[in-house]
């Protein structure tokens, strides 16, 4: 692939600005070709920009690519570029409103003399979510050991396992969806059209119908009467579902309430567990002391959840081992209790709680598989005794009718 480089000479100041084509196979590599002929990289076009004539129109709606930005700014680390030159460059090439004025905010933080972690917690208070604390006090840690790509690399291979189980769930829940929605159209439609055409042959014929038959047309009938309510209710019902999907405070309330299902909840839980496993590794991995790791992971858990490891914390700090306290609290899976116990006496504890999230995500992923297997021929049951119970009664007179007949 072909990248477009605006780049300069590297001892020439400011001046000597220019684009240079560079063939690569990818984003990193094109940056370190440049380097190694003697260039200053500014900022980099990829083959999709180049092709396009230039970048897409800038955005102030669209949320901070956080797992991009890591993922790029690791690749030009990686490439042999300083801090200043990779968020300088990202700030070039950036074509979102919103993503270019934060970048521009730590370039000029950076500028000021600022620590990369203090440039990024001094983003204004609107982008609080953009940089977590997890991340802020992993570059933090990094910047101390002097290792930031390194924790860029186990930040970005965090958010990635999470994206890849967020993934795996809504691809498992397109289908039921699907399934769920053509099944109330067709019943919609054979209550609100096929049945009012069959309730004026029976009432034309004047016989005696079964009772179901008759509640079931007396039904069709008031849908078939009132055409603009359905409607109305129909779309009121997609809208309302289209805004708890788009809006994050209601899909994580509704979100919350079914996770509280008898089914659901042990899983739920466990999958949290794996979260906090996983971050508490990040914490530890970069360098940040146990009891400030435990108190920064806390909001990934549940209300009694956050009670517990507090408890927990207290009880690390008064000298109590870090798996006995999370085993008396509930917080330790029968895996990662004896996971930890090899941690706490190999002095690898980081890699453990790594092995314990990495194991329960692999063992959520199979159950998330089972699952959407069941549910999916479940449904299509369901579906199918509905639809063909309203077909077995709107039929049922006239099966009447040839039985006495016969």
């Amino acid at each position: 692939m072909q990248y477009q480089i605006q780049v300069q000479p590297a001892t020439s100041g400011t001046a000597g600005r220019q684009t240079i084509a560079i063939d690569a196979s990818s984003e990193s590599d094109a940056v370190r070709r440049a380097l190694r002929q003697g260039w200053r990289v500014l900022a980099v076009d990829g083959p999709a920009q180049a092709a396009a004539g230039g970048a897409a129109p800038p955005s102030r709606n669209q949320p901070f690519p956080l797992l991009q930005f890591s993922q790029e700014l690791l690749a030009l680390l990686e490439a042999g570029l300083n801090l200043s030159e990779a968020i300088a460059t990202l700030h070039n090439k950036e074509a979102r409103g919103s993503a270019k004025a934060t970048l521009a905010g730590i370039q000029l933080a950076l500028q000021q003399g600022k620590s990369f972690s203090e440039s990024l917690a001094a983003q204004p208070a609107t982008h609080a979510a953009i940089f977590p604390d997890i991340y802020v006090s992993t570059v933090h840690a990094a910047e101390r050991s002097g290792n930031l790509p390194e924790a860029l690399a186990r930040y970005v291979a965090y958010q990635l396992q999470f994206d890849a189980i967020r993934k795996k769930l809504a691809s498992a829940a397109i289908y039921p969806v699907m399934l769920l929605c053509v099944g109330t159209l067709v019943t919609l439609f054979l209550l609100g059209y096929v049945v009012p055409k069959f309730s004026v042959v029976y009432e034309s014929s004047g016989r005696e119908i079964p009772w179901m038959s008759q509640m079931l047309l007396a039904f069709g009938r008031q849908l078939a009467a009132h055409p603009w309510l359905c409607l109305g209710v129909l779309l009121g019902a997609a809208g309302g579902a289209v805004f708890a999907a788009t809006n994050a405070a209601v899909r994580g309330a509704l979100l919350l309430q079914v996770l509280r299902l008898p089914l659901l909840a042990a899983k739920a839980a466990e999958f949290r567990l794996a979260r906090f496993y996983r971050a508490l590794s990040l914490l530890l991995h970069a360098g940040i002391p146990l009891p400030k790791a435990l108190s920064m992971v806390s909001a990934m858990l549940l209300p009694q959840q956050r009670q517990a490891l507090a408890q927990a914390r207290r009880a690390v700090e008064e000298g109590l081992p870090f798996s006995t306290a999370l085993e008396r609290q509930g917080l330790a899976t029968p895996v990662a209790q004896s996971l930890l116990k090899v941690g706490e006496n190999t002095g690898r504890l980081g890699d453990m709680l790594e092995r314990s999230a990495r194991f329960h995500d692999e063992e959520f992923a199979r159950w998330v598989d089972w699952a959407s297997r069941l549910l999916e021929p479940l449904l299509m049951t369901l579906i199918g005794v509905v639809i063909g119970g309203v077909v077995v009664l709107m039929y049922m007179p006239i099966f009447e009718l040839a039985g006495s007949l016969s």
